[in-house]
């Protein structure tokens, strides 16, 4: 995708469900409840022993993702494959914007014509657990052989609701940097900067060879992803595991927002609107930028002279922002066994050739596809050496509503320089809290 007045409607309507889409999202937390696996199940829990194959008569799945953008084609190649493998199973995809998705697709499985087996985002995962619009998948982790030494502790575990699974994670996401390589071939830059010194070192000469701002800061999108890395880098947490509060105002947040807003007008313009830090590296009037690894097709097929790398260590340990697409089986096709153990081989089928799916830009979830040399010589590369690194959100029903309400501003409110970056984080967190508190009694009643 080459249109630039496009770009930003495709880099929010493909992760706003990640942040920015509260009105959507808070349609998902405005009822649902559990207090066990069985409960959260709706009363069921997939029934039919997973055997690795499928032998019952012709079956239809419904399938419901995301995938909208420059990833789209890799999907449905990857679904018209396994149809060739499994001509018992016809899938009948339904590809939906993702604020969309999160808000249809509750109702539309208790009405009986939503997804039997689809995609979300992993922190979309316990507030669709809590509305019982998705069954508990362990059997299939399993039976598959899945384990957490599969992945990585961080997503396995974050796939995890009142002690059941809900999800089986296909990639993993992360914010990384990229760089103009002929702009910072001619400032003299010899590598990707790896640290708060060495980037501010290679900005400063960015500077000194003519570009003017190298580096832009945005108040939007995705200015609470890379707040959220720092965080994690100052040792901080963003919420409490058990979804009682926020804790983004601790003295790691302050310090991570304070970088940032300290990068305001130093190198770059003091009001970036959402998307356009992107949108000025494509057209070559910025040499960095921090965005997500999706963005590494869309450059391509621009030409642009790039390459990625992690983003820089600017507190004292290595972190980065992540998230993770993950395969769930709902509630409707819990009620058919044929759908369900079909949905099933579909699960499977998917996780192990997950490298195809290294074209689109991600990396590969499971731990045997990651290493693989077909992986290895991606893009994306880079980003999968320090998975390890990668952070996620707590498994907190309704937590994305809630972080585009208060964290997002919060962020965009000091950027801007509409208050300090502590007050900012203060009021914020405290909105959060009252607001985490009020779903953690109504999800637990």
């Amino acid at each position: 995708m080459t249109d630039t007045s496009a770009l930003g409607a495709l880099s929010r309507r493909r992760f706003l469900a990640i942040g920015g889409a509260a009105a959507a999202v808070a349609g998902l937390s405005a009822c649902g409840g559990g207090k066990s696996a069985q409960e959260a199940a709706g009363g069921s829990q997939p029934s039919a022993t997973f055997t690795g194959g499928y032998n019952g008569p012709a079956v239809t799945l419904s399938y419901w993702n995301g995938f909208t953008g420059g990833d789209g084609p890799f999907m449905k190649q990857m679904v018209a494959d396994f149809m060739k493998e499994n001509p018992k199973i016809k899938v009948s995809a339904n590809t939906v914007e993702w604020a969309q998705y999160y808000q249809r697709m509750p109702a539309a499985v208790t009405a009986g014509k939503g997804p039997d087996v689809g995609v979300m985002h992993l922190d979309q995962l316990a507030t669709n657990a809590a509305r019982k619009a998705i069954v508990p998948v362990d059997d299939l982790a399993k039976a598959i052989g899945l384990t957490q030494e599969d992945f990585t502790p961080e997503v396995w575990q974050a796939g995890i609701y009142q002690d059941a699974r809900y999800g089986i994670p296909l990639d993993v996401h992360s914010l990384g940097m990229y760089y103009n390589t002929d702009q910072m071939k001619k400032a003299g830059v010899a590598s990707a900067p790896t640290d708060e010194a060495s980037f501010t070192a290679a900005l400063d000469k960015l500077k000194g060879a003519g570009q003017a701002g190298p580096f832009w800061m945005p108040n939007r999108w995705p200015a609470h992803l890379m707040f959220l890395s720092l965080l994690w880098q100052n040792g901080g947490e963003p919420f409490a595991a058990d979804g009682s509060k926020a804790t983004y105002d601790s003295q790691a947040g302050v310090d991570a927002l304070t970088w940032m807003a300290a990068a305001v007008g130093k190198y770059g313009p003091s009001n970036v609107a959402q998307d356009s830090q992107y949108v000025a590296f494509k057209n070559g009037k910025t040499s960095v930028t921090w965005d997500g690894i999706w963005q590494i097709n869309d450059l391509k097929a621009a030409k642009v002279p790039f390459a990625l790398s992690q983003i820089p260590t600017i507190g004292q340990t290595k972190a980065v922002w992540a998230n993770s697409h993950n395969f769930y089986i709902t509630r409707q096709a819990s009620q058919d066994d044929n759908k369900l153990q079909a949905a099933k081989v579909f699960i499977d089928w998917m996780s192990k050739k997950s490298a195809e799916w290294a074209g689109a830009g991600m990396v590969p979830a499971r731990k045997s596809v990651r290493e693989s040399a077909q992986v290895g010589k991606t893009t994306q590369a880079p980003i999968v050496e320090e998975i390890a690194q990668m952070k996620f959100l707590p498994p907190v029903p309704g937590l994305p509503d809630i972080s585009g309400q208060t964290l997002e501003i919060a962020v965009a409110d000091a950027i801007l320089g509409k208050q300090k970056p502590d007050a900012a984080l203060k009021d914020a967190a405290a909105k959060a809290t009252k607001l985490m508190q009020a779903n953690k009694k109504k999800y637990e009643a």
